[in-house]
Formats: structure tokens, C-alpha cells, sequence
């Protein structure tokens, strides 16, 4: 042991803080049902041990790096559902997000000022109780910022905040998804999976399509024989048409006369012998039975092998705004095209054929490559795949938001800005909602954006960890385990207050109203854990809204209570 710290750790440090991330990643596995540890507090746990173990201290320009990378991604992912939230009919899911929010900083306040803990353990009791990891390098920034304490002093307390973020945050994201998956709907006597299953179908009531209810469709391929009489004859638009009729989305896509692939073309008359593709969703080939009213299905490797393309398109034309998928399935150029997911404000969106679009979302088309582009232009605008980062559009904006954070204010001495990570949070929505204004350029793909974010903050609390983990046993001591109790209760007080405000004065709908609270204590587990006992995506509807105002405001709050507690 002392030859790996003083030969490898102590002379190499950053290889530590990438054994704290495996052994972090490693431990954030450990799961029970829907509720796992999460690499982010399996990080912090690990570099608590191994600092504690090695007794290393890691650059803080490092730790400062990877915070400001991850509070720019944070913002830059929550941005469009952040200012989708400010539009009127998102302004219910805004306040009650709110009055969580200010209701669990008042909380872990009153409970800090009683107890008399400083800004280390009454932000580590902010941050632990209420999920959110941001306020461990919030809080840390502004306990530098405090006047009047030493450099000891400044690192002890910051050390503080990071132990009673790992004493409250595993209870605080167990008793978050126990509360809001089962003991709130059985306090007000409510089956969530029978609400969740009639707010389903009254969310498609009157959209009269044989698919009313999917959220998702699968697309199936098939090569059928002409030799019913009803076919042979007709041109490929009016055996679509009939189809369509009947209530069906079934396509003839390609055409093989003896032997010969046939151009394309509506108007071509279908012949006995005639080998056709066929495009359907699954549930209208089980419904027409193509060997029945076709012919017999056939194995054509070339007919079937055509090229197919999935593309994101931006909806912006005016004329299929405001109408619902359903509505756009039956557009004539729609014909052999398929919807198969919608993203929202950024975020994957549990889409019925009853939603309406909206400007700015994102349709993932599928089918025939000379079908999809048509329709793509017609929608919006395409949007090719690219994995490649836009990182001149990533570093201006966190140098920009940097900027920004830098001046101060002085109020009773004391100063008070936005510092350079709150910058980057400000400029990361701000970036984020023009590239879900305008998506043709400042393109940060998912993988990237999974880095900087997860990645980032992983990186920046293992050092943490690191730094903190030679107090750590003394730091321990100082809370006691008392925190344990008094994080507890800070997690279920906002909860209950929001739910009480959200069923007995709002009036929201139960799934709705427990995917708000979810977003609201920004605790992704909890969201899990809703939607299997809903047995249903419908909870999520209600999460995206105010997981983007949580995340801004529960890391804002992580200055506001050091200063608080001033």
C-alpha cells in the first residue's frame, strides 16, 4: 500500500481520480428494482475511501474545470423545456416546481439555523436531501467567496458539504421514489395504473386512428404474390386509398414484373404475378391479412432490401402546427412514412396520436429514402445526424457564461455574483433554447452531451471526494448522524407540500402530478419508479417542465443557503 501511494498516487494524482471514477461507475450499479445508487454519488462515496485512504490532494483548477463543463451541458440539455416552462400553459408546472423548491430551502434553512451548522453541512443537507449533486460545487464556490474566513476554514467547510451530501442523498432518492410511487397515491386512495390508463385515453379521445393510444409503432416489411381479383388491375394510389378507407396504413413501396424492379410510380396497375413490398405497421398487417387479400407472401431479397432512412425533422411549417400526429399520418405525402419518435423541448416525449405539434419538435421519420425526404421538407426542417460537436458553439458559450459570472455585487460586505459556474448554467440555457429554436447549427450530439454532463460532474465530485476524504471521519463526527434524520425529513416535507398544493388546489391529474413532483426534486429515479407503478409513460408528460426548473433552482439555492448561513 505505501508503495502505490507514494510511487503512483501522490507523483500521478490524476490516475486516482480515474480509479475513483471506476470504482464510482462500479458502485453506482448497485440497484434494487428501479432505484440504483447512481455513478454520481458512487463517485463520491469512492473518493471519500480512497482520499481517506491515500490522503492526496488533487489541482482544484481540475475540479473547477470539469464543474463549470457539466453546469454548460446541464443547461444546455433543461434550456428549451426551462423556457418552454415560462409559455402560460406551462406556467402551473412552473409554480408548483416553485413551491418545492422554495419549500425545501426553508426547511433544510430552519433546520441549519436550529442546529447551528455553517455553509458546509446546511448546503450538503440542501443538496443531499433534495438530489440535486450541482449544489456541491455551487456551494463550494461560494464558501470561497465569503469574506473573513481563512484558507483552512474555507476548506473545511467546503469539505463539509461534500460529507452531508453522502450522509442525506442515498435515503433522499430511496424515500423520493417510495413517497411519490406508492404512499402519496394510496393516501388519497388512487390506483395510479387505472388514472395513468384512463388519462391515456383521454388524452386520444376523438382521433379516430386504428392505431389510437401507441405511443410507438413498429414498421414491418413484406413481399406478397397479386393474385386476388380485387387487386389485380387497380394502380398502386387506389389500392392505397382503399386501404386508407378501411382506416389502414398499408403501402406498396416496390414492384417486380417478371423478373424486372419497376420505376416507382403511383399510377402503376398492379398484374396477376406481380411481386409487391408491402409497408405496414405491424397491427394492420395482423388486421388485413395481405396473404388473404394479396396473394401468397413471397422471399424477394432484392425487392425487400431497398434502401431505408431515418431522419429528424424540425416541425416549423405553419400548416401542421397545432395538428396531432394522427392528423399528419394522413397527409398524402406520409404515405410509407412513419413517425417513430418525437423530442420535445429536447427531451424524448411520450407522444399519443392525439398530440399536437408544436414548433420546435423534433419527428423521427422512417421509411423509403425517396418517400422520407419529401416529407421531412414538407414538415420542416431535415435535420441530418451528425456526431460531430459543434465545439466552437461549446467553448464560446462557457467562456461567454464565465464572463458573465465574474462581476460582483457587494451586499453587507459580502460578495455576491453569479460565479463563473452559474455563468455557464445561465449560458447553457440560453444556448440550448436557440439550438432548439434553430437546429442547424450548434450541434452537440447525445454521447457528447453525456459526457460533459454525467461525465463531468462524476469527474469533478470524485475529486471532491479526494480532497475531502482525509476530514472525512472528523467531518462525520461533526454533523452525526442526526443529518441522517433531518435529510430525511427535508426530502418528504417539499414533497408532500407540492402534492398537497397540486391535488387540493390545482387539481392536477395524479400521474401528471407525481411526474411534476419528480422533476421538481430533479430525481430521476423516482420518475422510474412512478412510471413501472403506472405501468405507463404518462407521469413523464408531467416530469420534463419542471426537472429543467428544479435543476435551476436547487443549484442556484446551493449559493443562496451558504449565504444564508453567512
Amino acid at each position: 500500500m505505501n508503495f502505490l501511494r507514494d510511487e503512483i498516487v501522490k507523483p500521478y494524482p490524476e490516475l486516482l481520480v480515474f480509479l475513483t471514477v471506476a470504482a464510482g461507475f462500479l458502485l453506482g450499479r448497485i440497484r434494487r428494482r428501479s432505484i440504483a445508487l447512481g455513478s454520481v454519488t458512487g463517485c463520491l462515496l469512492a473518493g471519500l475511501a480512497l482520499g481517506r485512504l491515500f490522503e492526496v490532494q488533487v489541482s482544484g483548477t481540475v475540479k473547477s474545470l470539469f464543474f463549470v463543463m457539466f453546469l454548460f451541458a446541464l443547461g444546455y440539455r433543461v434550456g428549451p423545456q426551462f423556457f418552454r416552462g415560462l409559455r402560460k400553459d406551462g406556467l402551473p408546472q412552473v409554480g408548483l416546481a416553485l413551491a418545492v423548491c422554495v419549500s425545501g430551502l426553508l426547511v433544510c434553512w430552519l433546520f441549519a439555523a436550529v442546529l447551528g451548522y455553517g455553509p458546509g453541512l446546511s448546503a450538503g443537507l440542501l443538496g443531499g436531501a433534495l438530489t440535486q449533486s450541482a449544489v456541491i460545487g455551487v456551494a463550494g464556490d461560494a464558501i470561497g467567496s465569503l469574506p473573513g474566513l481563512t484558507g483552512d476554514q474555507v476548506t473545511e467547510q467546503q469539505n463539509l458539504v461534500a460529507i452531508g451530501y453522502a450522509v442525506t442523498y442515498p435515503l433522499g432518492t430511496v424515500l423520493c421514489a417510495i413517497l411519490l410511487a406508492n404512499v402519496l397515491p394510496r393516501l388519497v386512495g388512487r390506483d395510479l395504473a387505472k388514472d395513468s390508463a384512463d388519462l391515456a385515453r383521454e388524452l386520444d379521445a376523438g382521433t379516430d386512428d386504428p392505431d389510437l393510444g401507441q405511443g410507438y409503432y413498429e414498421v414491418v416489411l413484406r413481399a406478397y404474390t397479386v393474385a386476388h381479383p380485387g387487386v389485380v388491375g387497380r394502380t398502386i394510389d387506389e389500392f392505397e386509398r382503399q386501404q386508407a378507407s378501411l382506416g389502414r396504413r398499408v403501402y406498396i413501396t416496390r414492384v417486380r414484373r417478371k423478373g424486372t424492379l419497376l420505376p416507382q410510380d403511383q399510377k402503376t396497375v398492379l398484374h396477376e404475378g406481380d411481386v409487391v413490398a408491402v409497408s405496414a405497421i405491424r397491427g394492420d398487417v395482423v388486421a388485413y391479412d395481405p396473404e388473404r387479400e394479396i396473394g401468397p407472401e413471397a422471399d424477394d431479397v432484392e425487392l425487400l432490401g431497398y434502401r431505408t432512412e431515418t431522419l429528424h425533422v424540425v416541425a416549423g411549417n405553419r400548416a401542421y402546427l397545432g395538428r396531432t400526429i394522427a392528423d399528419l399520418r394522413r397527409e398524402p405525402f406520409m404515405a410509407g412514412v412513419f413517425v417513430t419518435e418525437l423530442h420535445r423541448s429536447g427531451a424524448k416525449f411520450p407522444f399519443r396520436m392525439s398530440t399536437a405539434l408544436e414548433r420546435g419538435d423534433t419527428l423521427l421519420l422512417t421509411g423509403p429514402r425517396r418517400l422520407v425526404d419529401p416529407a421531412a421538407r414538407q414538415i420542416g426542417t431535415p435535420v441530418p445526424t451528425s456526431f460531430a460537436t459543434d465545439m466552437a458553439w461549446v467553448g464560446l458559450g462557457i467562456f461567454l457564461g464565465g464572463c458573465l459570472g465574474i462581476p460582483a455585487l457587494h451586499a453587507g460586505g459580502v460578495p455576491i455574483s453569479l460565479s463563473t459556474s452559474g455563468g455557464a448554467l445561465i449560458m447553457g440555457l440560453v444556448f440550448g433554447r436557440l439550438r432548439a429554436k434553430y437546429p442547424t447549427f450548434g450541434n452537440v450530439p447525445g454521447g457528447a452531451q453525456w459526457f460533459m454532463d454525467t461525465l463531468g460532474l462524476c469527474l469533478f465530485v470524485a475529486v471532491v471526494g479526494i480532497n475531502a476524504g482525509p476530514s472525512f471521519t472528523s467531518g462525520l463526527a461533526q454533523a452525526g448522524w442526526g443529518l441522517l434524520l433531518l435529510g430525511a425529513v427535508a426530502t418528504v416535507v417539499p414533497l408532500v407540500v407540492g402534492f398537497a398544493i397540486g391535488h387540493w388546489v390545482l387539481k392536477m391529474r395524479l400521474p401528471i402530478l407525481l411526474g411534476v413532483l419528480a422533476g421538481a426534486q430533479t430525481t430521476t429515479a423516482a420518475i422510474g419508479a412512478v412510471n413501472e407503478s403506472a405501468k405507463s409513460q404518462i407521469p413523464t408528460i408531467g416530469y420534463t417542465v419542471p426537472y429543467a426548473v428544479g435543476n435551476v433552482l436547487l443549484t442556484i439555492w446551493g449559493a443562496v443557503i451558504v449565504l444564508l448561513h453567512h
